[in-house]
């Protein structure tokens, strides 16, 4: 399973991988958008951590995948706690 994390700690990077790691899902994070969100690619769940993002940033990424059937979990909090819980629904 492919996921995309978008927004976030940029400490926490390190910790966001480890976690995907333990639920055997490759991921790809996001923190903050230097270049675009351009190699997004079709993943299989988008994590959304919105409390660390900026309008722009979210706009972005949804348009990034707006003609894919992708799943879109938003959570207002960027901890590892909140990742751990939306991994735990939707990686099996």
């Amino acid at each position: 399973m492919s996921v995309v994390i978008v927004g976030g700690n940029e400490c926490m990077v390190r910790e966001y991988t480890e976690l995907c790691r333990k639920y055997k899902c490759k991921a790809k994070i996001y923190p903050k958008m230097c270049r675009g969100l351009q190699d997004i690619g079709s993943p299989d769940l988008m994590v959304l951590f919105t409390n660390t993002m900026s309008h722009k940033m979210i706009k972005c990424a949804m348009d990034g995948i707006k003609n894919l059937d992708i799943p879109v979990e938003r959570s207002h909090n960027s901890s590892k706690a909140a990742l751990r819980n939306i991994l735990d629904k939707y990686a099996v």
